[in-house]
């Protein structure tokens, strides 16, 4: 019997997810399951790595079984995943050396910070596309070869291996046969040239990383290996690994220069795709490799913004002011305004365009007559703030005006939200009808990359799109704004030392 389906494995930083897809791009069955957050200091961000794999492999066999498949019906395996967080193991063995430092985690801000000292970050911004900032995964690498005994000698001798969790899964998937990884989250290390899209060795210098320890950077949507026997979706090959952001904006359909889309995830990240040359910018933004097929690069300006998502996540499980996402917009959606209380959660520093790590939340503006419906506004005005300071950015490097953002992620199921996106912007949005695009990206490069399909297969399966329009008026829209940037000044090297 022919394979017919795709099964894409979208590795998030609270959940993750597998979803079947047909070959028109049609969703058939999903699972998805979270797992423990670790905060061991201020600052510190950690996952367990055999919970990335645990919850990936025990999703994908429920989504295979809900859609009433079997191994052999997979054409091919997809992976989408959280990018920059950082997992360092023995080859021997396949056990890590330390939990997985995750790319909200901000414990190497002062090393980069030395560096920076030091006149590096010019060498690192022309080679990378990138800034220094902890959020990436070269200092991470460093810190774990020198803070956990023996790894450094380990790492010399040839016996660790590092990745980013691509990688990691890759490596599960294949029994440990297989240690590579792709243009997407390669040049998201500090550690490619975005140039050449090779390990740069002036970089592993400048960080001290062996290269001893990295993986092979491959096209996106290639031949990685195949999952092996007693495993989810044994048999079928692995032919996509892909960042969970540049998936989106694959899924999406930004496939031509000057197409863009924002992901509200964890975080909120902004792509622009800029074609076969990456884009220097001059707002603080980022240069990145979007994805590479049959050796031609796509590149993509982005913008990061560390706390979207994680906004949400925060009120209902640290603050326990709401039970779910669903009761706060309800309550946001209750009040015209946040009553005059501006909530900047720069709970990891802030990213894009500021890039201040040494920044802290804050929830200014308080008066006795706001309320949690209030803060409950707020919490997504924040969202919505911070992604009109990168799409303002943006269009300055780009030269040019986006006519629409496209959104998807968890959090753009949320009205209240895109509502405020929307009168904030001053642009319409708009929403595919399954706003899960990082696995139908990580679905259509698998495809692609089996040979299945072509790049823009997909195109009818993006359906049931929703379209707001801004209502705001101008006027109130840079006042609204101007209150906010007063607001994140109050945030700015708070936790300097």
């Amino acid at each position: 019997m022919p394979r017919l389906y795709l099964l894409a494995l979208d590795q998030g930083t609270t959940s993750s997810r597998a979803i079947v897809y047909d070959l028109a791009g049609r969703a058939l069955a999903s699972a998805q399951r979270e797992f423990t957050q670790h905060y061991p200091r201020p600052g510190w961000v950690e996952h367990n790595p055999a919970d990335l794999w645990i919850t990936t492999r025990a999703c994908a066999a429920e989504a295979i079984a809900r859609a009433g498949l079997t191994n052999a019906d997979l054409a091919a395996v997809g992976i989408a995943n959280q990018r920059e967080t950082t997992l360092l193991w023995d080859r021997r063995t396949g056990i890590p050396v330390h939990p997985g430092i995750v790319w909200q985690d901000r414990r190497t801000a002062d090393r980069c910070e030395t560096l920076r000292a030091t006149g590096a970050e010019p060498l690192v911004a022309a080679r990378t596309g990138l800034r220094l900032d902890p959020y990436f995964s070269a200092t991470k690498l460093a810190w774990l070869l020198d803070q956990t005994p023996g790894a450094r000698a380990a790492a010399e001798a040839g016996h660790l291996a590092f990745g980013t969790v691509d990688t990691w899964l890759l490596w599960h998937l294949t029994a440990g046969r297989v240690h590579a990884t792709d243009v997407s989250n390669a040049s998201r290390t500090l550690l490619l040239n975005l140039q050449t899209l090779g390990w740069d060795s002036e970089l592993l210098r400048l960080f001290n990383i062996p290269a001893s320890v990295l993986p092979e950077v491959r096209d996106t949507a290639s031949l990685f290996g195949e999952v092996a026997p007693g495993l989810p979706g044994a048999g079928a090959p692995v032919t996509a690994l892909v960042g969970d952001q540049q998936a989106a904006l694959f899924g999406q359909g930004c496939l031509a220069p000057g197409s863009a889309k924002a992901t509200y995830g964890t975080g909120c990240f902004l792509l622009l795709n800029t074609g076969s040359a990456p884009v220097v910018s001059r707002n603080r933004l980022l240069a990145t490799a979007a994805w590479r097929i049959s050796g031609r690069a796509t590149y993509a300006l982005e913008g990061a913004v560390f706390a979207a998502g994680a906004v949400v996540q925060w009120l209902r499980d640290e603050l326990k002011l709401v039970t779910s996402a669903a009761e706060l917009d309800a309550l946001a959606a209750s009040v015209p305004d946040a009553g005059g209380a501006w909530l900047v959660p720069a709970f990891a520093g802030l990213g894009a365009p500021h890039w201040d790590p040494h920044a802290r939340g804050a929830l200014v503006g308080l008066t006795r007559g706001v309320n949690r419906a209030h803060i409950c506004h707020a919490a997504l005005e924040s969202i919505a703030m911070q992604t009109v300071d990168l799409v303002a950015a943006m269009e300055q490097d780009a030269a040019l005006l986006l006519p629409e953002l496209r959104v998807d992620g968890g959090a753009s199921r949320s009205a209240p939200l895109l509502r405020l996106q929307a009168d904030l912007l001053g642009r319409p949005i708009v929403r595919p009808g399954d706003p899960e695009t990082t696995a139908l990206g990580a679905a259509a490069l698998a495809g692609v990359g089996a040979g299945l399909i072509g790049p823009d297969a997909f195109a009818a399966g993006r359906s049931g799109e929703i379209r707001l329009e801004p209502t705001l008026n101008p006027a109130a829209r840079t006042a609204r704004h101007a209150e906010w940037t007063r607001a994140v000044a109050r945030t700015r090297d708070w936790a300097c030392p």
